[in-house]
């Protein structure tokens, strides 16, 4: 009875560990709480070496635009209408005056450029492409092509470029196609997939709605803007207003006035925290292995894992492929990298509540940036073509299948296992 104890006691501690370091990890890097408006971070870790013998020669990418401004109109001006309307009546603390005087700078800087690639973005779009040329030389040697596609949207586009420009510069043989058509949209972002309805079923929708009740609060970040309690309770929306603001303080570190100032000290730890875990749950319940909905929001990009497969069994039969690029959004590449299980992301946790305990970090998956590459290497005659794929360039972990060696699979099984799942999955 006594080991039994002792075995309850640890797991609890462990499960309270893991909770504390969650929180920690925000809290010694509140830019986390942005979920994904997290401005792209880079590699983290050195790279294994290739097992003796392979040599790199093919890189399939797909990967998110970079830093962006935000999208809703509603972002920029619900806050500065609020804002600027409570001034006038005189119901603004200092602090909110000077919430003000930055809401306006962020809305004026984002005027006619709603969802645009920044600055920031573009740059860090040139990283990527020369860090991956850095790394896999053997790839981008001589005059070998590169097919590059991109979604229609221009900041995805831009994002492209970017990259395209970097990789000239480095190799001026290099041979580049690069296209953006409605033509390919149906597996570069697949918006009519019948999976995206069947991920928002009733239960799923529920579940979630119940999450946002309990984690939705902004009390003390009102009494930090508003004089007058009394004006709040009858003009304000409290909730709309902290989440819009919470928005624009988060997407500050993808523009330029990041330089200038930060919106952060507004608000408690927690009402950041809270912000972050709704995002979080939001992404998890409609683009990842929720039981509720049968996990089906991972099979959105379906197509766009055919096309991986396909492509990559044709370019690998080249002496030289080269690399195949995609670019798009952070609702491709989310639900792509939990169908794939990436570092178990597609494993389904025990409940919204827990996400954060039972490591579901959606800034860990799809900062702006975000990106994954299937790094092809080939060994001696009749040797097996193996491959490790990076998240944000990092090595990551295929728990549904056996590894040759660290972080290093045979295509052969990875194209068996996934075609066979693509094959089996739910019904929409």
């Amino acid at each position: 009875m006594r080991k039994i104890l002792i075995a309850l006691s640890l797991l609890f501690l462990s499960g309270n560990m893991s909770a504390q370091l969650s929180r920690m990890e925000i809290k010694s890097d509140i830019s986390l709480a942005a979920s994904n408006y997290k401005a792209y971070y880079g590699p983290t870790k050195q790279l294994t070496k290739a097992p003796a013998g392979y040599t790199p020669f093919y890189i399939s990418h797909y990967g998110r635009h970079g830093s962006r401004f935000l999208i809703d109109p509603k972002d920029y001006d619900m806050p500065y209408h609020t804002l600027h309307r409570a001034d006038s009546l005189g119901k603004l603390t200092l602090v909110g005056k000077e919430v003000l005087r930055k809401v306006t700078l962020l809305r004026n800087e984002a005027q006619g450029r709603l969802g645009e690639l920044t600055l920031l973005g573009a740059e860090q779009h040139r990283d990527i492409a020369r860090r991956m040329m850095e790394r896999f030389p053997e790839v981008f040697k001589g005059r070998t092509n590169i097919d590059a596609k991109s979604t229609i949207v221009i900041r995805c586009i831009l994002s492209m470029e970017n990259e395209m420009q970097q990789l000239i510069s480095m190799n001026p043989q290099l041979q580049i196609r690069h296209d953006a058509s409605m033509h390919d949209m149906y597996y570069m972002n697949d918006e009519h997939s019948p999976y995206i309805k069947g991920a928002r079923n009733d239960k799923a929708i529920k579940a979630y709605k119940e999450f946002m009740k309990n984690h939705v609060e902004f009390s003390h970040l009102m009494t930090v803007i508003f004089n007058d309690s009394d004006y709040v309770r009858y003009v304000i929306d409290p909730a709309e207003l902290g989440e819009r603001l919470c928005s624009l303080a988060c997407n500050i570190q993808s523009t330029e006035l990041r330089k200038q100032f930060s919106m952060y000290d507004i608000f408690t730890f927690d009402e950041l925290y809270n912000y972050w875990q709704v995002n979080n749950a939001y992404w998890y319940s409609f683009y990842g292995p929720n039981k509720l909905n049968e996990g089906k929001g991972m099979y959105v990009q379906s197509n766009l894992l055919r096309n991986i497969i396909q492509t990559a069994d044709s370019c690998i039969q080249l002496g030289h492929p080269g690399a195949t690029m995609r670019f798009a959004h952070e609702s491709d590449v989310m639900p792509l990298t939990c169908l794939l299980n990436v570092n178990g992301y597609g494993t389904p946790r025990s409940g919204l509540e827990q996400l954060d305990d039972e490591d579901w970090i959606n800034y860990k998956i799809y900062p702006m940036g975000c990106n994954l590459q299937f790094i092809f290497y080939r060994g001696k005659a009749g040797a097996p073509i193996l491959f490790k794929l990076l998240l944000n360039e990092d090595e990551a972990v295929l728990p549904d299948l056996t590894a040759v060696s660290g972080p290093y699979y045979k295509w052969s099984d990875f194209r068996e296992f996934f075609l066979k799942k693509l094959q089996e999955a739910p019904r929409p």
